[in-house]
Formats: C-alpha cells, sequence, structure tokens
C-alpha cells in the first residue's frame, strides 16, 4: 500500500491513530458529563444529553479540541478530570514498532495535533511516543483545525516539507480532505480509531486496521 521510496515526510495524527480513539469517546461522551452532573448537582441524563449536544456544535472548530475553552463554558476543570482516568490511554497496536522504525530511517517525522497542548502533554506522559519524533506541532499554535485548509498554509510556512511527497496518517476524513485539496501526496486513515467500536467500512481513503500492514522494513 506504501512505496516507502516515495516518501520524505510521515505526518501522524494522534488521537484515534496512534492511540486509541476510546479514551477521548469514553471521557467525552460519559465520564466528563457524568462528573458534571455531580459537580453542578445535575440530572445525569438531562446533563449528559445538554452537555454533548453543546460540544457536538463546535465539532470541527478549534474550540472542539480545547480544554480551557470547555472548562470555562463548563465550569470545570477538563485537564485535571482527563487525568482522573488517565490510566484508560492506550497505544494502538504496532504503534510503538512502527514509530521505532520511521524514528531511524531516513524520513522525517512529526506528529500533527488539534488536540490541545495540555492534552498532548498527558498523553505524552502517559504513553512515551514523544521520543520517537522529529517534531510535534499543535494545531492550536495555529489558531486553525487540520480540518481548514489554511492550517496546511500556515503549517508548511513554518514546517517546509514537499507535499506530494509527503504521507498523512489520520482517523479524521475531513482533516484528509482538507490535506488533499493542499497537495499532500499520500493519504491512510484508520478503520477502528476506537477499539470499542465497529470497523468502519465506508471510508473516502485508502484505510489500515494496524500499522503493522504498512511496516517499513529495517533498512529503510
Amino acid at each position: 500500500m506504501i512505496d516507502w521510496s516515495q516518501i520524505d515526510t510521515v505526518l501522524l495524527d494522534m488521537d484515534g491513530t496512534l492511540l486509541d480513539l476510546h479514551y477521548d469517546n469514553y471521557f467525552w461522551q460519559q465520564y466528563m458529563p457524568r462528573r458534571y452532573a455531580e459537580i453542578h448537582r445535575r440530572d445525569a441524563e438531562e446533563s449528559r444529553a445538554q452537555v454533548n449536544s453543546q460540544i457536538n456544535r463546535s465539532r470541527g472548530t478549534l474550540a472542539w479540541y480545547c480544554v480551557d475553552h470547555w472548562s470555562e463554558q463548563l465550569k470545570l476543570d477538563i485537564p485535571a478530570l482527563k487525568r482522573e482516568v488517565a490510566h484508560m490511554i492506550r497505544m494502538r497496536p504496532f504503534v510503538e514498532d512502527f514509530l521505532k522504525r520511521l524514528h531511524h530511517s531516513d524520513k522525517h517525522l512529526v506528529l500533527v495535533t488539534n488536540a490541545h497542548r495540555k492534552v498532548l502533554d498527558l498523553k505524552l506522559d502517559h504513553t512515551g511516543i514523544g521520543r520517537w519524533f522529529d517534531e510535534m506541532v499543535v494545531s492550536h499554535d495555529y489558531q486553525m483545525p487540520k480540518e481548514d485548509l489554511q492550517f496546511w498554509h500556515r503549517f508548511h510556512a513554518t514546517h517546509p516539507f514537499t507535499p506530494a511527497r509527503t504521507l498523512l496518517i489520520d482517523d479524521n476524513e475531513a482533516v484528509l480532505e482538507a490535506a488533499r485539496r493542499y497537495g499532500v501526496g499520500h493519504l491512510l486513515t484508520l478503520l477502528q480509531p476506537d477499539s470499542q467500536r465497529d470497523k468502519r467500512l465506508d471510508t473516502r481513503f485508502p484505510g489500515i486496521h494496524h500499522f503493522d500492514e504498512i511496516m517499513p522494513d529495517g533498512q529503510l
């Protein structure tokens, strides 16, 4: 699926790509609404519906990913609540071996995430994946999520790469579409970002289940 001789730069998403999205889905859809109800002394089911509706209205925007924004909006310490269930943070299968091989290759390896830097730091602490990357990029630093074409213009201006010889792997197809429009030549998605949900069968981009399917050999 991947001709590694045609790739110079590898851009990797974090949540749902390198890490199991179950942690994030559980936190935002179940745990945080329950804690919201407990802290604010409200009905649990009503709180879940209200909070999820409020969050979903921001989907695809930078605010959707911003824990500072939601801490203010919901009157909660979101980073603290995330730490309460941090034991659920998990790497996807074969991720560490995949990163290690790329790290020791001639490819330029960049983590590119929509996660807030506070969340990134939490997940790096729990997984140790940061040591394999040449660079780590947070979309908040560009005031645009990766779904926005302007993000790619701003990112490219500060981190030069050759789009046609770049591979992006991301579970979010809106992000992949923005990258495709910008000219990124090699695009892959994940078929099961959340290990506790069904495999996706209708992706618009080529997909993999696990990273062993595209594992580079040791000679790269």
